[in-house]
């Protein structure tokens, strides 16, 4: 048998995307070890896990260098794959949300400056606003654009809100709830149905069981 492809976003999603891979029998015991290895094997269960940015899981999916992957629903979003998403698997939950200072996007008389790493959300969201918008695509920490007047607003994913807080921003509207999702290769999920919907299914009864 093949050996099932799995890429994992490093990052805030890294640590709980293997361990729903290890509780539901799926484990690879040496991607715990302390090591520089970038492949990490099962060659008795035939799985193989490598890590990669988040933003770049959905492509190493699409591109069928692995079969499935987890990611967060705001990269599917953003990116846009050409890849099946099979499932919500409630972990890693945040939100997408416009921020900014009390009132700064009220004025619909102006082009309003968006400030944000998700450019492609952002447009979607005001277009169906007929919004004009100025995007200023930017790749760190988007909030200081508006404390340094250079936006107006943000768009960006919010999960506690701490840091909004402490610069005196606020969340002035709320696009869409993001959390981690499972996807698949299109031709993967053809030829290698059965050990995918295997690990849908475990995954599925593993969270009905927690609950």
């Amino acid at each position: 048998m093949d050996y099932l492809n799995i890429a994992l976003p490093k990052g805030r999603l890294y640590e709980k995307s293997y361990k729903e891979f290890e509780g539901i029998g799926f484990a690879c015991p040496e991607i715990l070890e302390n090591n520089r290895k970038l492949i990490f094997e099962n060659e008795k269960l035939r799985i193989r896990f490598f890590m990669v940015k988040p933003s770049d899981v959905g492509k190493y999916v699409e591109r069928a260098s692995a079969d499935i992957g987890i990611v967060g629903k705001d990269i599917l979003l953003e990116n846009m794959p050409d890849v099946y998403e099979l499932s919500d698997l409630n972990f890693g939950k945040c939100k997408m949300v416009v921020a900014g200072f009390s009132g700064s996007n009220k004025n619909t008389k102006r082009v309003l400056r968006v400030a944000t790493s998700y450019p492609n959300i952002a447009r979607d969201y005001y277009s169906k606003q007929s919004r004009d918008i100025d995007i200023i695509k930017l790749s760190g920490s988007v909030e200081i654009a508006p404390l340094l007047k250079m936006a107006d607003v943000i768009v960006d994913i919010v999960e506690t809100g701490t840091t909004l807080k402490e610069n005196n921003l606020e969340i002035l509207e709320d696009i869409v709830d993001i959390s981690a999702r499972l996807i698949a290769n299109k031709v993967s999920f053809k030829f290698k149905n059965e050990v995918i919907n295997e690990i849908i299914n475990r995954l599925s009864t593993s969270k009905e069981v927690s609950l």
